[in-house]
């Protein structure tokens, strides 16, 4: 009787050593996930003034660099040539910086320039909200304080935009009456994610320092909004208050007189929440808000 236990006994140790085993799950410590900006990317886009600025010099570098060639090269002639050649390079190199310097400080100028085209609007409780979600956001992204107008105009739009060394937020006082609060928050956390995402000095520089519209949509860069639109809707979590505001945007009938019918809006388009406002849908264009609406709907 006792041999017959033992032999359930080990039979039914068996059985259970042959049952799989429980593995505990192990999150992969380098996994990213694909909408989030990597510091690689922020990266990039800070160097593109850089970049452009420099291609604009290329000409005149490339001729400082042949009269240094051929003083350097003088040496068989006069001994002291290839000192003048390495003199003006010196010299061209100094004032190369400089000029880069002073091309992305126009950027940081954009904020008073902004601040200038507008009247004050907007209600007490619209500033109270505006300030309750910037503030939060802000912490989410990362961003430290920002300077919040609201501005008088009839159409739907903000901007994120450097001014000195901080930033500045505006909005429109129609945004702030008809949009719904999770509609507020996306069009908020989508300008702080271009923050993040290192955009906001090419977008102000191409707006004040270019003057051709191809260079300017080069330098602010395509189809960057859409990028915005996901780091924006993963940070919120919900991508359908960033959708309606977009909706929103997308069939509003904007009037004559609001400063995104205007010259200035349109060298400017490219620091707004709506780059194209007032225009027919184009989904063929990745910044059109009504394909950033449906992208995200489909989430």
């Amino acid at each position: 009787m006792a041999t017959k236990q033992r032999s359930r006994s080990r039979r039914s140790n068996t059985s259970r050593d042959r049952a799989p085993r429980y593995v505990a799950p192990v999150l992969d410590p380098n996994w990213k996930s694909p909408y989030s900006p990597t510091n690689a990317e922020k990266h990039a886009n800070q160097k593109v003034v850089r970049s452009f600025a420099l291609r604009k010099k290329l000409p005149e570098s490339i001729g400082v660099a042949i009269v240094v060639v051929v003083l350097i090269a003088g040496v068989v002639v006069w001994p002291w040539l290839p000192l003048v050649g390495i003199a003006i390079a010196l010299l061209y190199g100094w004032d190369l910086r400089r000029a880069l310097v002073r091309y992305e400080a126009k950027g940081l100028t954009l904020g008073n320039l902004v601040v200038d085209q507008f009247k004050a609007g907007g209600t007490a409780m619209d500033r109270l909200r505006l300030t309750t979600v910037m503030d939060r956001l802000a912490a989410t992204f990362g961003v430290d304080a920002v300077n919040t107008y609201i501005v008088s105009d009839p159409g739907y739009n903000a901007a994120l935009v450097p001014s000195g060394t901080g930033l500045s937020f505006f909005v429109t006082d129609a945004l702030m009456r008809d949009f719904e609060l999770i509609e507020l928050e996306g069009v908020v956390a989508h300008c702080l994610a271009r923050h993040r995402l290192g955009l906001l000095l090419r977008e102000s520089v191409a707006a004040v320092a270019v003057t051709n519209d191809e260079s300017r949509r080069t330098l602010a860069g395509q189809g960057l909004a859409y990028r915005a639109d996901e780091v924006a809707a993963v940070a919120i979590r919900y991508p359908p208050g960033l959708a309606g505001a977009l909706r929103k945007c997308a069939s509003q009938q904007l009037s004559s007189t609001s400063f995104f019918a205007g010259p200035t809006y349109a060298q400017w388009r490219w620091i707004w929440f709506d780059i194209w406002s007032g225009r027919a849908s184009d989904l063929g264009d990745l910044d059109d808000v009504e394909l950033r609406a449906r992208a995200l709907e489909e989430w």
